[in-house]
């Protein structure tokens, strides 16, 4: 009950919320126990009616018109305290689900390489909801029933303190028969969680590629194991089930045996003279209101159980070191608009991720301001491990780079980022309109500027045959789109940014010739007066830049301009040998660098 307290302390926000409902718990549990005594009274009068020893029905009416207002009240409160309840149960849940994605966009890059997309929706679908709707219930019912159940207990204590305790023994004789059911069901729950999380986490990479499953026609076998985790947690059900519904027998029976002992006193009680048949009639409501409850805390306690460990999952999550924790604390600038071409160095860097050996080994180079740099490599070489570097995505495990001459370290994280565009290779659009994904770095962009950027990246020729224009709605990921189309949509989105420094990791490799230039000459746009760092799959990209850097075995092999490396023996004219020649064995060989000529 702890992390459901925790849940409750994240929210703080939603007092009023709580104050509302405990207020009209309490006036439903008055309302509730009044009930009760006005059956006392008016079976008390009616047998006083029936032996002669009253007259009139006046009082009758009176206590009938007090057992509708009861009602009534009771009625009333019971919906407002609904209301209060279903609305801070689903402002709960809109605060935890945006404390969980702000959590989860201040995570570091390495937390979700070991993370499935489809696993972390899973989590927030599941701990959060769950959480929800049981707090939901709590707030509707089990707080005024356990209100409900204290005035019980003390009402009966004062008539029979003997029935008062054996009602008492109910609760805490339940209570130890649940937490000894509740460790083996909080296993399995696990368990079935578990399964859960892989068979979500498998379906939205599935949904996600879904033309990569039918073009291997591998339908069938995405289903079979997405049955199959899903089967699995049916098995696991049954077992959960089972051994909880055996033990829920046990305690049942336990708590019949108490309630024959708490009827036989009332009844051996009031065959005595002890009590009046009213009073008999008032503790039989007090203990059938007792009853209720009790029977339904297997259920309450079942749904407790699937908060808390949902509540457990959340908070997994938010104790998470932030990426900004991870860093030292840096004052963010002052936007002043003044940005330009800076200079970049790479001193003695290496890095390798987390359970691998090291990518890249002791790389220096320079890159000044303005310049055009490409690097050239084997796939898997380190080349756009370079680029997550210079974005902090992940941090050197010795050396240092600076922009300017400043370690980036010692810069914010969104400043640093702020002053570099890039150009990826898959353009990572967003589903909404064209305008909203060129703009996406800058939101605030006049639409003149949007379609001037359109223009800059050989875009807005395209973009003006869709009926609706820069509005057009494109899809998930830009599906509406071709790839030549999506990755000028990509280029006006970095021109727009106007960021000193540019990357462009692979920004033409997968287009054809005719979407290649398009591109190219949106890109060309784009690299004026802006230091740029090109990963390139083509060698007519390379050949233009101002000084090429080749990476062998996540070392600095060359770095020279195109003329001076097409002239040594290293990587760079080794691919210009191999572009030139057609045998089988070197375009083989060419294809071990992702260069397509």
């Amino acid at each position: 009950m702890r992390s459901i307290l925790r849940i409750l302390g994240t929210a703080r926000e939603l007092w009023p919320y709580y104050v509302g409902i405990i207020g009209t718990s309490l006036a439903m549990a008055a309302t509730t126990l009044s009930i009760p005594f006005i059956l006392k009274a008016a079976t008390d009068y009616v047998v006083a009616a029936s032996r002669g020893q009253t007259s009139g029905i006046s009082t009758a009416i009176w206590l009938a018109a007090a057992l509708l207002a009861a009602d009534l009240v009771n009625s009333l409160l019971t919906n407002v305290g609904g209301y209060l309840g279903d609305t801070m149960a689903v402002k709960l849940r809109a605060a935890l689900s945006g404390k969980y994605f702000a959590k989860l966009l201040s995570l570091p890059q390495k937390y979700f390489d070991g993370e499935l997309t489809g696993t972390v929706i899973n989590r927030l679908s599941r701990s959060i909801t769950e959480t929800a709707n049981f707090l939901n219930m709590f707030a509707n019912s089990l707080f005024q029933m356990v209100l409900t159940v204290i005035a019980i207990l003390a009402i009966t204590a004062y008539y029979s303190w003997p029935m008062a305790v054996l009602l008492t023994v109910i609760f805490p004789l339940f209570m130890w028969l649940t937490t000894r059911t509740s460790a083996r069901w909080q296993v399995l729950e696990a368990e079935k969680n578990h399964e859960f999380d892989v068979a979500g986490g498998r379906f939205a990479e599935v949904i996600g590629q879904i033309r990569v499953v039918k073009s291997f026609v591998q339908e069938r076998r995405e289903l079979t194991k997405f049955n199959g985790h899903y089967n699995q947690t049916i098995l696991t059900t049954q077992h959960q089930s089972r051994y909880w519904h055996t033990m829920d027998t046990t305690r049942r029976a336990a708590l019949n045996v108490i309630f024959f002992g708490v009827f036989a006193i009332l009844f051996v009680q009031t065959a005595r003279g002890n009590f009046t048949i009213g009073v008999m009639v008032l503790l039989i409501q007090m203990v059938n209101m007792t009853r209720q409850p009790v029977f339904s805390m297997s259920f309450l306690v079942d749904s407790s159980q699937r908060a808390i460990a949902g509540s457990r999952d959340f908070f997994t999550v938010m104790a998470e070191l932030a990426e900004a924790d991870t860093l030292p604390a840096v004052q963010a600038r002052a936007d002043d608009g003044g940005r330009g071409p800076a200079g970049i160095e790479f001193d003695a860097v290496s890095f390798g991720y987390p359970g691998g050996a090291d990518v890249l080994s002791e790389v220096a180079f320079s890159i000044r301001q303005g310049e055009h740099v490409a690097f050239v490599g084997e796939s898997g070489g380190g080349k756009t491990t370079l680029v997550s570097l210079l974005l902090r995505l992940y941090t050197p495990s010795l050396g240092a780079i600076r922009i300017a001459g400043t370690d980036i370290t010692d810069l914010a994280l969104d400043d640093l980022r702020a002053d570099i565009g890039v150009v990826f290779q898959d353009p990572s659009l967003f589903s909404g309109t064209i305008s909203e994904n060129i703009a996406y770095a800058t939101p605030d962009a006049s639409v003149e500027a949007i379609m001037a950027a359109g223009r800059a990246a050989n875009a807005h020729d395209f973009i003006s045959t869709f009926a609706q224009g820069y509005d057009s709605q494109i899809g998930e990921r830009g599906l509406k789109l071709s790839g030549g189309q999506k990755q000028r949509i990509a280029v006006a989105r970095a021109i727009l940014k106007d960021a000193p420094i540019l990357i462009l990791d692979e920004a033409t490799s997968s287009l054809d010739s005719k979407s290649e230039r398009l591109v190219q000459e949106g890109l060309e746009h784009l690299m004026t007066d802006r230091t740029t760092l090109i990963i390139a799959h083509r060698l007519s990209t390379i050949s233009s830049v101002d000084r090429i850097i080749t990476l062998k075995d996540g070392r600095v092999d060359e770095i020279g301009t195109p003329e001076e490396l097409a002239a040594t023996s290293g990587i760079y004219a080794e691919l210009l040998a191999l572009q030139a020649s057609a045998t089988k064995k070197d375009r083989k060989r060419l294809q071990a660098f992702d260069i397509r000529g």
